[in-house]
């Protein structure tokens, strides 16, 4: 199917919405990464669990009455038979609720892009994967900190054999903001991230040891073998973890450790990794994102930096401003949407997917959930070797 445009070129991309509405933070960061590159249009959503809370936030949001529905269902059955119905649709809502809402969304060919992680259980994660595998949709699962510049120059050094065989990866996410039992304070991101039957039955191990986990993966290419895990609720009356400490071995012989926390005082969105092969180490922070370390073994610590010398044709297809003006969360987010609409628009065209473009999809989704899934085995075992 040819792309329909206009004399200054293709349309833009008719982007639909499914949670995300009044008082949510993922559902505003999305729209803000939609809107960054000017790719997307948001003119449909069913963005809350509550039909009055939907149309209200339909409005507040400028979207046509008739455009807001009041759950997933309907909205996926109307937008695929519209003449000028989404192209994709946005899902935002808290983990349960993904599998259900991809599936109405893929199985009508309306491409997919997802919230991490990808669902809240392993069984429906394989699910998922199998009916996206079957869609002619695309699926693009937002980790968005694969969208950073120096992490995909990271991953281009590691995958040019810079750093030698990887021996070590360490990764790490602190927070603190579980700190104290706010969930029952009635905290809405607290309470759901909190709740087994809306989160699945890991705390910050699904929530930001997931990020942790993608990021070690994605920028090394390694794939997990076994991990040992010990998950704690530190915070009484707590239900799922929050602070998990996990050994990972790696198919190849390397060897990783990863630590998340939500409650570690003093850390805000502490994600770090450090991958160390035989000829060398790279160190990379996301509250400092625009700096990677690199050490090749035997010499100085050098210092790259986004749109700086040194930085590469990875980086910067996804670098937005000249070096020495940050960029970030939001930048990364909208990395992600950006290759989705490359990607999106080759589909239109009848084209592969250009090799260049890259972004986290289902298979990564699952991998990130049987993580989870792993975890929570090993840790109830004492913290015994198991397969993910």
């Amino acid at each position: 199917m040819a792309i329909v445009g206009t004399a200054t070129g293709p349309r833009r991309i008719r982007l639909g919405m499914v949670g995300g509405g009044k008082d949510a933070f993922i559902g505003g960061v999305h729209r803000i990464a939609a809107r960054i590159d000017g790719e997307y249009d948001l003119v449909a959503g069913a963005l809350s669990s509550t039909p009055e809370k939907s149309r209200e936030s339909g409005a507040a949001l400028g979207l046509a009455p008739d455009r807001v529905y009041d759950d997933f269902e309907a909205m996926a059955k109307r937008e695929a038979r519209l003449k000028d119905g989404i192209d994709a649709v946005a899902i935002v809502t808290p983990n349960h609720m993904h599998a259900p809402a991809a599936k109405a969304f893929l199985k009508r060919g309306i491409h997919v892009i997802c919230d991490k992680p990808l669902t809240a259980t392993l069984p429906e994660a394989k699910r998922l994967a199998r009916i996206a595998a079957e869609s002619d949709a695309l699926f693009v699962l937002t980790h968005n900190y694969t969208g950073y510049p120096m992490v995909r120059q990271a991953r281009a050094m590691v995958a040019e054999g810079l750093l030698g065989p990887i021996r070590v990866v360490q990764a790490e996410y602190a927070q603190d903001w579980l700190s104290a039992d706010i969930e029952s304070g009635g905290q809405k991101q607290a309470g759901w991230r909190t709740d087994p039957a809306r989160t699945g039955a890991g705390g910050s191990t699904g929530d930001i040891g997931t990020h942790a986990y993608n990021l070690a993966c994605f920028v090394t290419g390694l794939k997990l073998e076994s991990l040992a895990a010990d998950l704690q609720a530190f915070v009484p009356g707590r239900r799922v973890d929050d602070n998990g400490h996990v050994l990972l071995r790696f198919e190849g012989g390397a060897r990783g450790m990863l630590w998340c926390s939500q409650v570690a005082p003093g850390n805000q969105n502490a994600l770090r990794l450090r991958v160390y092969g035989e000829n060398g180490g790279l160190e990379w922070a996301q509250e400092d994102p625009n700096y990677l370390w690199h050490t090749s073994l035997g010499e100085p610590k050098r210092l790259i930096t986004r749109g700086g010398a040194g930085a590469g044709p990875e980086a910067a297809r996804v670098t937005r401003t000249p070096g020495g003006h940050p960029e970030g969360y939001l930048e990364g987010f909208a990395n992600i949407y950006a290759e989705a609409a490359r990607a999106i628009r080759a589909r239109q065209a009848g084209q592969p997917v250009p090799p260049e473009v890259v972004f986290p999809t289902v298979e990564d989704g699952l991998a990130g959930v049987a993580f989870v899934d792993a975890c929570v085995r090993s840790s109830a075992r004492n913290g015994a070797w198991v397969t993910p």
